[in-house]
């Protein structure tokens, strides 16, 4: 179950992040609230994972979910570069986090 928190807290991470962009540097009260909602959810969701999980490897996950996911987002919503590099160095954070979860013996 704790793996399906650190997701879930992976994926606030990623609306937190996006939500940046649209709060325009925290200076949009609706975007703002959106972001300062979705970042204390995946905190106290990566706080609830981490009872169970390793610090190293749920931090490296979460900060890994949140990266492919902002980054995957970047180049869908905003018009950032999409060359080939960058998408295989996105590819390289995956096998990271799918690795990470292999080796963790499902702890």
């Amino acid at each position: 179950m704790s793996w399906y928190i650190l997701i879930l807290a992976g994926l606030f991470e990623i609306g937190w992040a996006i939500g940046l962009e649209y709060s325009d540097g925290l200076t949009k009260p609706v975007p703002t609230v959106g972001t300062i909602v979705a970042l204390v959810i995946s905190m106290v969701l990566l706080a609830q994972a981490v009872k169970d999980l390793p610090i190293g490897t749920a931090y490296a996950v979460w900060t890994g979910i949140g990266a492919v996911g902002t980054a995957t987002l970047g180049i869908v919503l905003f018009d950032e570069p999409a060359a080939l590099a960058r998408i295989l160095f996105i590819g390289v954070i995956v096998v990271g986090i799918v690795g990470l979860h292999a080796v963790s013996g499902g702890h």
